[in-house]
């Protein structure tokens, strides 16, 4: 590898640790942000709107990269992210958290997007498996400073210092593929599909917005899911129009075969499961098993260890055996791991949960590799933005969604809970508060339901394991040529 591409290389690994970190700070500290904040009922909506307002961003993003450059839309994207990172720490309560965590969600749409983008520019598909390995990195990295850091943080000062981490390293990412990154781009005018852009955004809100709002169920909600749904499909059918005679759509429809179709569903799919794990494995280690911030985000670290094991072993074995095999084994590994989920109870030791999430790490390393090299091939140079940023807004809404049914579902099997055990009135918003609302609790009951709930939704992400274990197997077989890059 030349000096130039090395330095892209650490530029990319850079930016890529801003978003990394991120994830692994919050999803280690939210137990702590939202029992400090009264905020279990709505802990979904800490992720749900940062991954709305991303979705949106997402496309957008990509088209753009297409137009202006890869560089500094990336940069924009970074700097948009720390404003909202700053303005995260300095929060008072759940609400001022969720919208500044919308802004953050902005910003984000463009880290894992563009960034992903830059290595299917740069590199050959035999060396994008390695290079892909090597950003893989940062993830591991992030598990084990992210959530060190973050407990030390929170326990000598408070939880809002978490998002003021992310601004040296955003700072430090910008300098460095200002630097590094040369792009020879043809600077022209072109015409932004702003009916499009305005459009699909719109479609997304209304429909994400269910998933959102899903903490009561009652008549009323179900009259705003179904005037929702319509809302969306109406809204998509003028978006198809729109795009049809757009002379630069924000998603061009060409880029859609039978492959993609089943990557991105596939996509949508495991994104889910890992948003699944990356909120509520947390939840388990601190609020069940009683272990602290630092140890439950320690705990994570073997999953990052094994995924960039799979990203390197499995994206080689790629251009040997074909991608369907590759994906194939990875949900299989994938599946295994969320079968054992439901073992894990009360009293279970925290090494259990440790080769539990080595084991994940494998199906979710190989898969995301794999799904995101296909993409990469699948498109020429000037469309590959969109590709990538289609694929990532599915990942993305994947997790929408999923976060927003998982976090439903989690509070009424709480509720569930001690309605079987003849006691009503409990809050899971304010669950560790029982006595405002003149409910008696004790914490061995509050585990007690916590296991419960999750135990729930570990079957439900069985479920989804195995849908996307479906669609592998009936993904095509053969794949496109490999095409030749453009640095």
């Amino acid at each position: 590898m030349d000096s130039k591409k090395r330095n892209i290389v650490i530029s990319l690994m850079v930016a890529m640790f801003l978003g990394a970190i991120e994830g692994t700070v919050v999803t280690t500290a939210i137990p702590t942000i939202v029992k400090d904040l009264q905020g279990f009922e709505i802990i979904s909506s800490v992720f749900s709107v940062y991954l709305l307002t991303s979705a949106i961003a997402t496309p957008i993003y990509g088209k753009l990269s297409d137009l202006y450059g890869r560089k500094n839309i990336l940069s924009i994207g970074i700097i948009i992210f720390l404003v909202g990172s700053f303005l995260c720490g300095l929060s008072h309560n759940m609400y001022m958290l969720i919208g500044f965590r919308a802004i953050q969600g902005i910003g984000a749409g463009a880290i894992f997007t563009v960034t992903y983008t830059i290595v299917g520019d740069v590199f050959t598909i035999e060396e994008r498996p390695k290079i892909q390995g090597i950003i893989g990195t940062v993830w591991g990295i992030a598990s084990l400073a992210g959530p060190f850091l973050g407990g030390i943080l929170i326990d000598i000062l408070s939880w809002h210092w978490i998002f003021f981490i992310n601004i040296p390293f955003g700072i430090l990412s910008i300098i460095l593929l200002q630097r590094n990154l040369k792009e020879n781009f043809k600077k022209t005018k072109h015409k932004i599909d702003y009916a499009g852009t305005i459009t699909l955004s719109m479609a997304m809100v209304i429909f994400l917005n269910i998933f959102i709002s899903t903490e009561n169920i009652n008549f009323n909600h179900n009259v705003f899911v179904v005037i929702s749904v319509l809302l969306t499909i109406i809204l998509l059918l003028a978006f198809y129009k729109i795009e049809r005679r757009a002379e630069e759509p924000i998603i061009p429809f060409d880029i859609f075969t039978k492959t993609s179709s089943i990557v991105n569903s596939i996509s949508f799919l495991v994104s889910a499961i890992l948003i699944g794990a990356d909120v509520y494995l947390p939840i388990y280690m601190q609020n069940v098993l009683g272990f602290s911030a630092k140890v439950s985000g320690l705990a994570l670290a073997p999953m990052s260890a094994s995924w960039l094991i799979a990203s390197v072993i499995l994206g080689k074995c790629i251009v040997k055996y074909g991608a369907k095999i590759v994906i194939l084994i990875s949900n299989i590994i994938l599946l295994i791991s969320i079968i054992l989920l439901p073992t894990l109870g009360i009293n279970s030791p925290l090494v259990l949960v440790l080769i539990y999430v080595f084991i994940m790490g494998f199906g979710f390393g190989g898969a995301f590799t794999t799904l995101t090299l296909i993409v990469q091939e699948s498109v020429e140079y000037n469309k590959r933005g969109a590709a990538i940023a289609t694929n990532s807004l599915l990942r993305t809404l994947g997790q929408t969604i999923g976060v927003g049914v998982f976090g439903s579902i989690f509070n009424l099997y709480i509720i569930k809970y001690f309605i079987r055990s003849g006691i009503e009135g409990v809050d899971p918003s304010n669950l560790y508060n029982s006595s405002a609302q003149n409910v008696v609790v004790t914490a061995e009951q509050i585990k007690l339901s916590l296991n419960s709930s999750l135990h729930v939704l570990f079957m439900i992400l069985i479920i989804i394991s195995i849908l996307s274990l479906v669609l592998s197997v009936l993904m095509p077989r053969i794949v496109s040529k490999p095409k030749a890059t453009e640095v």
